[in-house]
């Protein structure tokens, strides 16, 4: 068994949750992002990966009081991992400095190519389809509207991506391209924020015929 099939196996216990945005699902696909940009950028998978394996080891949630030492907790629990599954401490250091970058509550800048793909990896993983059905789960979980009634839009009021979820696409979501690190992730995220909009488009025909006196 190489190294990350021994990492796998011993990081996929930690990802039992039931909150389907942040489940082992969730761990592959960010995975398998960091795999389709390693190969357009031409580099080595294994670092890049260790760390989307391990990413999300303490997951909390978005209303918790400690959710930016998320990724910080992350790196500590996956030290242990990484040794045992036979990473030598210089790649443990880049690992876990990729796993603490990752995180955009953090709001840290990525400080290697391996981190920056990392962290472009799991943002890719809030867009399109998926992130549709993630932002609605997350929603779900904090007990917030889908819009607001009247203004869903917020073309007269602030956005408050708290107690509505279609704010989050105009306050983080679709502004994610532009924050992407690498080219080939850039590319990805355009793409599915094409598709955020179409659905955006559609459910707005849905809803502009409402009869806000029901």
């Amino acid at each position: 068994m190489n190294r990350l099939d021994t990492l796998i196996s011993l990081v996929k216990p930690y990802y039992q949750s039931e909150d389907p945005a942040h489940d082992w699902a969730h761990v592959l696909r960010v995975a398998s992002n960091a795999e389709i940009i390693c190969k357009n950028l031409k580099i080595g998978t294994e670092i890049p990966l260790a760390g989307a394996y391990c990413h999300d080891l303490i997951n909390l949630p978005k209303d918790h009081p400690e959710r930016k030492k998320a990724s910080f907790l992350s790196a500590e629990a996956a030290k242990k991992l990484l040794i045992k599954s036979g990473f030598s401490i210089d790649e443990i250091i880049l690992i876990q400095s990729a796993i603490i970058e990752h995180s955009y509550s953090a709001g840290a800048k990525a400080s290697s190519l391996e981190s920056e793909i990392v962290q472009d990896a799991d943002r890719l993983d809030a867009l399109g389809a998926i992130g549709i059905l993630r932002c609605a789960a997350v929603n779900t979980k904090m007990k917030s509207s889908f819009y607001h009634f009247e203004d869903p839009l917020a073309q007269s009021r602030e956005y408050n991506d708290k107690n509505y979820m279609l704010d989050h696409y105009f306050v983080k979501l679709f502004k994610l391209p532009e924050l992407m690190n690498t080219l080939p992730a850039k590319k990805l995220a355009l793409e599915r924020v094409e598709f955020m909009k179409k659905f955006l488009d559609q459910m707005m025909n849905e809803v502009r015929n409402q009869d806000v006196d029901h």
